[in-house]
């Protein structure tokens, strides 16, 4: 019998060091990829591929078939021309149907209103509050056209059979919006690897913790707060960083990884606060990288003006570390009073406040409590049970399979 094909857009190279959220997702999608699917990727190239031609590859232990549609260079930065564009630019014309399609941003789905398969469109943020936001305008640029984006909106989300949120909020905006569609509308969790990120014992997290004290040249006694992600305006970076000086608290340092945008702003701010020997920019890491650090950390700190549920949030818990976040998103509901902080405020005061709770009372915020909070979306679990139910509806008596 033939598989069931998947073909998932995107707009990045899975093989290259791009940061977020969706990325990882995609990442793990396709790693738990049951074998009765045939899985395709049509992404971005380097400089070593062809692009617009299929080609064999192998991503996290599964083989899929991917499809680079233009060269670029790194993702994790915005050009002049928008990427998102350029992607949907690139599948006009061509057609890609598919048993199942999933779409990751609205706009490339543009061009697949004459394909034939299940199409369905993931929200990943909260796009009410997105549009909202106050702060840098060029954060998001529809913001600065938000009628033509609810436009092409209204018209775009009919062709899909299902329209998946991991924020309950966003979920009911989209019902209430669209009521010829709001039977199609549905909240799905976030999922973490399971397989990547797990808790270590305490002796093992201090001896480790102490090992990269050593390797930064730090007091062995120093605790760490981390932040992960795109140094970019949604992330709001820049408002940790005074967060982390209001802190003033002796034996903590910050962890920065990612790259983007933001980061000269950033190092300019560490500069301008005097807060150069107590703060570290990493970069762009891999996931395993991350991974140890998420592991060893006292904090995970999130210090977003929008967002819809972050998988590194997730990630961070699953390894046994509290959370400290601004009041967006679905991670407020999401924690518990001894899994992390909630900052009622977007001021740096209130950031430091929530993180000298936990660095004075590490004990209120067990790692049992923290892993609880996150199993109920483990992947195994999550995506397995998602595959499951597309692989019912492929094989129900009615479905018209393409051929």
């Amino acid at each position: 019998m033939r598989k069931p094909v998947l073909t998932i857009f995107y707009q990045f190279n899975p093989w290259n060091t791009s940061i977020g959220g969706i990325q990882t997702l995609i990442k793990t999608f396709i790693k738990y990829a049951p074998n009765e699917f045939e899985v395709r990727l049509v992404g971005t190239g380097d400089e070593n591929q062809p692009t617009l031609k299929w080609q064999a590859a192998e991503l996290a232990g599964r083989e899929i078939s991917f499809l680079p549609l233009f060269f670029l260079k790194n993702d994790n930065f915005r050009s002049l021309i928008p990427t998102t564009l350029k992607y949907t630019a690139a599948l006009l014309g061509r057609c890609l149907s598919s048993d199942f399609m999933h779409f990751h941003r609205l706009e490339p789905s543009l061009a697949a209103w004459n394909w034939h398969g299940e199409k369905t469109l993931f929200i990943h943020n909260d796009i009410h509050t997105q549009m909202q936001a106050a702060g840098d305008q060029k954060a998001i640029l529809w913001r600065k056209f938000p009628a033509a984006y609810f436009a092409l909106e209204s018209l775009l989300v009919r062709q899909f059979s299902q329209i998946l949120s991991c924020n309950t909020d966003a979920a009911e905006f989209y019902k209430q919006r669209y009521p010829l569609v709001q039977d199609r509308v549905a909240y799905i969790k976030n999922s973490f690897d399971n397989e990547i990120f797990y808790p270590l014992s305490q002796a093992q997290r201090q001896t480790y913790r102490r090992e990269l004290a050593l390797k930064l040249g730090l007091d062995e006694e120093t605790r760490f707060i981390l932040f992960a992600g795109r140094l970019h305006p949604q992330k709001d970076p820049v408002l940790l960083v005074r967060g982390f000086a209001a802190l003033n608290q002796p034996q903590t340092h910050l962890l920065i990884v990612g790259d983007g945008e933001l980061a000269t702003e950033i190092r300019a701010e560490i500069g301008r606060l005097g807060l150069s020997g107590r703060v570290t920019m990493l970069g762009a890491v891999a996931i395993e990288e991350l991974a140890k650090l998420h592991r060893i950390c006292n904090i995970f700190a999130l210090s977003s003006a929008y967002e819809g549920l972050p998988l590194v949030v997730l990630e961070a818990l699953a390894s046994g570390t509290p959370v400290v976040t601004t009041r967006c998103g679905e991670t407020p509901k999401l924690l518990a009073a001894d899994s992390g902080v909630v900052c009622e405020q977007r001021t740096p005061e209130c950031i430091a406040d929530a993180l000298r709770q936990i660095i004075l009372h590490p004990e209120n915020y067990p790692t049992a409590s923290c892993v609880g909070t996150a199993q109920p979306y483990a992947a195994r679990t999550v995506i397995q049970g998602f595959y499951s139910k597309m692989l019912s509806r492929w094989e129900l008596p009615s479905n018209s399979a393409l051929s």
